[in-house]
């Protein structure tokens, strides 16, 4: 099948195939997050892509976490949680997260946010949350939070797409017309 002239690599029935419905999901980038709590008895952080806004008034933002992940126990009964955006030079925190290593802390700066959740040094932007509800959803938990404090940082995000990380430039036709001479930027320097 054909999709405005793009020969079609796979597709159907995700039941059927879910390694290929998950490459289609690749398809989206996402930026890359480290969503932590504090724990009871030490603090947890997973490594995370689906992060999003709910609303701006209230402020409030959405993951979701499998029902597998060892951490699952934690965020399902954590009253609070942080969202730690990574930053493009930030690969190694990332895979440091997505380990299965009891010790992910103990090799990373962070300090204790508003609520006592984890927030990391470095990071381009954290929102520290209050839970504001959980939805059981297929074999994902999405979990709603209110933003009590956030912060934003210089520097770019770290991106993740077909199961790569990647960096945003400006695209080749956007950039071409930021740099004529007669562009608006151009004539701002």
């Amino acid at each position: 099948m054909n999709h405005l002239g793009r020969p079609q690599i796979e597709g159907g029935d995700p039941s059927v195939d879910l390694k290929a419905f998950r490459r289609a999901l690749g398809s989206f980038p996402t930026g890359v997050t480290i969503i932590t709590a504090p724990g009871r008895e030490a603090p947890v952080g997973v490594t995370a892509n689906s992060f999003s806004s709910v609303s701006l008034a209230p402020p409030l933002v959405l993951w979701s976490i499998s029902n597998t992940s060892r951490s699952y126990k934690t965020f399902r009964e954590s009253e609070h949680f942080a969202i730690n955006v990574l930053a493009d030079d930030q690969v190694h925190v990332s895979q440091n997260f997505a380990s299965s290593r009891d010790d992910k802390f103990d090799s990373m700066a962070w300090r204790k946010g508003k609520t006592g959740s984890p927030l990391i040094d470095e990071v381009l932007a954290y929102f520290d949350c209050i839970c504001e509800a959980r939805h059981d959803c297929g074999d994902h938990t999405i979990i709603i939070g209110r933003v009590v404090d956030f912060a934003r940082f210089e520097g770019a995000p770290l991106l993740f797409t077909q199961g790569r990380y990647g960096m945003a430039v400006d695209h080749i036709e956007v950039a071409s017309r930021l740099s004529a001479p007669n562009s608006r930027r151009a004539s701002l320097k």
